[in-house]
């Protein structure tokens, strides 16, 4: 018979209790990390005026330095409100589904594996992914829409006919290598967060140690920096292909394509354009969204 704590896991209650920490936890971790995440974006998209700052640690804070000497702290926060919209269900869903998915594929701690870990991860960011990639490529497009103009040429009537009949789908471009990029990116992060944890917080002869903020602001750390660099080409990826919507509207742009025409320009070093700030972003994020998670966990009795 399942036990009360897989049955209180699987309850209603726990259910909306573990969606809003993962939610609130994702929130917070975005706006700490928003003024890197709009600089990042601007280098991604090989932003004109930006570029001269890509490619190392120092040129992202002078980065940041001109947008807010510029535009003050709205310029650092622009679209951020867009982003809180997106991040609140994504994080909801992504730790929500990782709650349930833990106590289905390890119950017990002796059930815990790396494997399980892993794909526990992957899973629940693939879940976050599916319900929520549609207002991730509205917020890419947002900066990057041409002005409408009626001279457009309706080339290729053919090859939009199926945006046509199911316009849905173009709100799904580029989401197969979003898939692709999810998987060793949720997998990595929650595998080391679960690996870390129980080799620095092993249970002792009077039960479990208790981690401290501390403790999950470092695994939470590691876990990013770990996943950023397993995934990161997927990204840049990903925000090319999206981006790349809206200059060729009259069909699919496919992954591989993208993938070619990054190899020509820049090579291997194209598909880590940004890294650096990549970490800068997303370590502390990691960190604080775990520990804030970690937080709410217990302070919701969950």
């Amino acid at each position: 018979m399942p036990s009360h704590a897989s049955q209180d896991r699987q309850s209603l209650h726990y259910i909306v209790r573990s969606g809003l920490a993962g939610g609130i936890a994702g929130c917070v971790a975005k706006t700490v990390v928003a003024p890197l995440d709009r600089v990042k974006i601007l280098f991604q998209a090989s932003n004109p005026d930006f570029q001269k700052y890509a490619g190392s640690w120092s040129g992202t804070f002078r980065a940041v330095a001109q947008i807010y000497g510029e535009n003050g702290i709205r310029g650092l926060l622009q679209g951020h409100s867009a982003t809180l919209l997106r991040i609140f269900p994504y994080a909801a869903i992504k730790f929500m589904a990782y709650d349930q998915l833990e106590g289905l594929l390890m119950p017990t701690r002796e059930s815990q594996t790396n494997l399980r870990r892993f794909t526990a991860g992957a899973l629940s960011g693939m879940t976050s992914v599916f319900f929520t990639y549609p207002l991730e490529l509205i917020r890419a497009h947002i900066p990057s829409i041409p002005p409408a103009s009626s001279s457009t040429p309706s080339a290729g009537t053919n090859q939009t006919s199926i945006f046509t009949r199911f316009p849905i789908l173009k709100f799904y471009r580029g989401f197969i290598v979003t898939i692709t990029g999810i998987i060793p990116y949720a997998g990595t992060s929650f595998l080391a967060w679960g690996f870390l944890r129980s080799r620095l917080l092993p249970p002792s002869t009077s039960g479990f140690k208790h981690p401290t903020p501390i403790a999950d602001l470092c695994i939470g750390a590691v876990s990013g920096a770990l996943a950023q660099t397993v995934s990161y080409p997927f990204e840049v990826v990903r925000r090319r292909m999206q981006v790349g919507g809206i200059t060729r509207p009259d069909r699919w742009l496919r992954w591989d394509e993208t993938v070619r025409a990054i190899w020509s320009t820049r090579g291997w070093r194209g598909f880590y354009v940004g890294l650096s700030i990549g970490y800068l972003k997303v370590v502390p994020m990691t960190a604080v969204s775990y520990a804030v998670w970690q937080w709410e966990r217990r302070i919701l009795g969950l």
